[in-house]
């Protein structure tokens, strides 16, 4: 299993899929399946029965579905997407491991 370079807040590009073109920002990374939840991406349809007992409506609701990690890329400021790689910032004991874009080698956004 590899490491999910995408984090949760990251806004990512869907390139392959029904979905392809889309932009989001990402909701929450399963790392154990290596998919992610992408706001306004991979839209399904649930039809549920109306429960009065546990108030809840009834009708067709849409919530997002996960998309694999392989499908999306992260988007940088200028709005292109990159692939991520990693980069020491600092020296010696200090020095610490950063996010940095392929494309651009601008770093990525660090924790918020």
């Amino acid at each position: 299993m590899a490491t999910i370079k995408i984090r949760k807040g990251d806004t990512v590009k869907v390139i392959a899929g029904r979905d392809k073109g889309k932009t989001g920002r990402v909701l929450e990374v399963v790392s154990e399946k290596e998919r992610v939840l992408v706001e306004g991406v991979m839209m399904m349809k649930r039809h549920t029965k109306a429960n009065p007992g546990k108030q809840i409506k009834g009708g067709i609701a849409e919530k997002e579905a996960t998309i694999h990690v392989s499908n999306v890329m992260i988007v940088t400021a200028d709005g292109k997407p990159t692939r991520v790689g990693y980069k020491l910032e600092g020296e010696g004991a200090s020095a610490r491991k950063v996010r940095v874009a392929r494309k651009t080698g601008e770093v990525l956004a660090t924790k918020r």
